[in-house]
């Protein structure tokens, strides 16, 4: 008896070990199936923001492309949100994480329907020479679908993955990701304003004569030279400011020329402007722009500063600068 006790006895920790093997086995397969998960998200949503800036990049200085070029580009973006959203749908994920990836797919289904919305519409606004009111307003009704994909990201795709990464015990953080660089798009009068030189218009009507042009020659923050490519360490204060030089390369005195800065990127991104009153022709003037927010420290902080085209304006590869910075206290 006493042997078959204790013969008993070892087979049900040998079958309480295999329990907990298995748990432990299903647990660290779990884990990195997240983990990959994570991995994937990041890859896409990095896509999708190069997109983005790609995107908006081309309507706020087209350059030299004209309707075709920028039809053609246009093409090429819609083709690639197709394809993310495709991705999206294909990407392999845990079944807790279910309602979460449901939200992802719904997030790259919005930008690619923006996108593709754009594409339908801007040859129209670039077309109607005379009166753009129209074309204006469907492009900013496209770029709900941008603001509506960024909310849905941050309010319900995050959230919830980051429950499940927690409840499971995965020290993993889920990238951010934000399509809409400036909520502004959103207002019809503002995207007449900025895609008014799409097509090689370069709002010529309301130019004078002979050639026009500012370009970015230079950037300080705190007295310290912002250097494309480069890094700077900078010591954040109470009176921090940029100063920017804004060089008129043309031949016109230009007038209302507005600067902007963005210290950071997404929807925490930091969003500086001022107008330069009057710059004369060959002249170079200093724009002082306080940082009144403070941006984060101990990282790598992305700051873009763009000096805004002017009527007439045809080359505007040097009106934009992108640096780097890393805040200390």
């Amino acid at each position: 008896m006493v042997r078959r006790a204790v013969a008993g006895g070892a087979g049900i920790v040998v079958l309480l070990l295999l329990i907990f093997g298995i748990r432990g086995c299903l647990d660290a397969r779990n884990e990195r199936a997240l983990k990959d998960y994570v991995r994937d998200v990041g890859a896409l949503v990095q896509e999708s923001d190069q997109e983005s800036e790609a995107l908006f990049e081309l309507l706020r200085n087209p350059g030299d492309a004209n309707e075709v070029d920028i039809e053609n580009q246009l093409n090429t973006f819609r083709n690639q949100a197709s394809q993310l959203v495709d991705r999206a749908k294909g990407t392999d994920h845990p079944g807790d994480v279910d309602a979460a990836h449901a939200y992802l797919v719904e997030t790259f289904q919005f930008r690619s329907d923006g996108v593709a919305s754009i594409a339908e519409q801007l040859p129209n606004a670039i077309a109607d020479q005379g009166d753009r009111s129209g074309g204006s307003e469907a492009l900013a009704a496209a770029m709900q679908n941008f603001l509506t994909s960024d909310v849905i990201y941050q309010t319900r795709f995050t959230p919830r993955l980051n429950t499940e990464l927690k409840d499971a015990g995965v020290a993993e953080k889920v990238p951010s990701s934000s399509f809409l660089p400036d909520i502004e798009w959103l207002q019809p009068s503002v995207v007449a304003d900025r895609v008014r030189s799409l097509g090689g218009s370069g709002g010529d009507g309301d130019a004078a004569p002979g050639l026009h042009g500012n370009g970015l020659a230079g950037v300080t923050l705190g007295g310290q030279a912002l250097n494309p490519g480069g890094s700077a360490s900078v010591r954040l204060s109470d009176d921090l400011k940029f100063v920017i030089q804004v060089a008129n390369q043309g031949e016109n005195t230009e007038t209302d020329v507005k600067v902007n800065v963005t210290v950071g990127k997404g929807g925490d991104a930091i969003k500086l402007d001022k107008v330069l009153d009057t710059i004369a022709a060959g002249e170079t003037k200093p724009v002082e722009i306080p940082l009144a927010d403070q941006p984060p420290t101990g990282q790598n902080v992305p700051i873009t500063v763009e000096v805004e085209p002017v009527p007439g304006e045809k080359k505007t590869d040097n009106n934009r600068g992108t640096f780097s910075a890393i805040f200390t206290r």
